[in-house]
């Protein structure tokens, strides 16, 4: 006699069929059995190098550094003003790249330019590229725009104030929190002392090296951008200095004690 099988022996069976027949369509090494198909998406420019103007002020252009070189890297690169103020401009600038399993080799980077119409000239504002890189009409040979530094499209000017001095100090390779002596200064040259901190995180006289600190002398000539470093020293006088800058005033340094390492 024929066994009859129930309803519920049947359904494990043929759910028995599937697993084994999807486990099946893996094999081992042969990774997952589908990969991203290539697409375009837009990203930021890996550096903005440049900006003009034309047009009276209202037309921008900006250079930017994209991958490779052709559309099969980079396409579509454009730039877009985001806000504007009474002081700033801002402009994103944008490209399109493959992602997903490109062929092309985009190793390689290509500057390219995004234009833009501003809603107004850019005048004595300041225009502001992916909120990190920031250019000025002001002082600038135009149609180019200045790019701005660390210290801003405007530093302090080079006279004898403490805000100078404290400009003068973030021109150096110094560590954090170092500190300044007296100035000599007659806005046209300067020179002081800075004293960096070394030794073990102690308060000063709690044991030996506390208090050990290290010293150089820095002198400076006043340019358009800010104080520029000339020489650096410990030596008495003007020797560090004059060796490279014969014209520095000995009246500014002549008297000046050598210095030497404390503790």
């Amino acid at each position: 006699m024929q066994s009859r099988r129930s309803p519920a022996v049947v359904l494990l069976s043929a759910v028995a069929v599937l697993l084994l027949g999807a486990c099946g369509t893996q094999r081992v090494g042969a990774g997952p059995p589908t990969t991203e198909a290539p697409h375009w998406q837009r990203f930021a420019p890996f550096r903005v190098t440049g900006a003009r103007l034309s047009d009276g002020g209202r037309a921008l252009s900006v250079d930017a550094d994209v991958p490779g070189k052709g559309k099969t890297c980079a396409r579509e690169l454009k730039a877009v003003v985001t806000s504007t103020s009474e002081r700033i401009v801002w402009v994103q600038v944008t490209f399109s790249a493959l992602t997903g399993d490109p062929h092309a080799d985009c190793s390689k980077t290509a500057t390219g330019t995004a234009k833009v119409r501003l809603p107004s000239a850019l005048g004595h504002r300041e225009l502001s590229v992916d909120n990190d890189t920031t250019f000025t009409a002001d002082d600038a040979d135009l149609p180019d725009l200045r790019l701005c530094g660390d210290r801003g499209c405007h530093p302090a000017p080079t006279d004898c104030t403490p805000a100078s001095y404290d400009q003068a100090v973030a021109a150096l390779d110094v560590p954090n929190h170092t500190s300044r002596g007296e100035e000599h200064c007659d806005g046209k040259w300067l020179v002081f002392d800075v004293s960096s901190r070394m030794g073990p995180a102690c308060a000063e006289g709690e044991a030996p090296g506390c208090g050990a600190s290290l010293g150089d002398r820095w002198f400076f000539r006043a340019e358009k951008s800010g104080w520029v470093p000339l020489a650096r020293g410990t030596k008495a006088g003007c020797a560090d200095v004059h060796r490279t800058e014969p014209t520095f005033p000995a009246a500014l340094c002549a008297g000046l004690p050598a210095l030497r390492r404390s503790n």
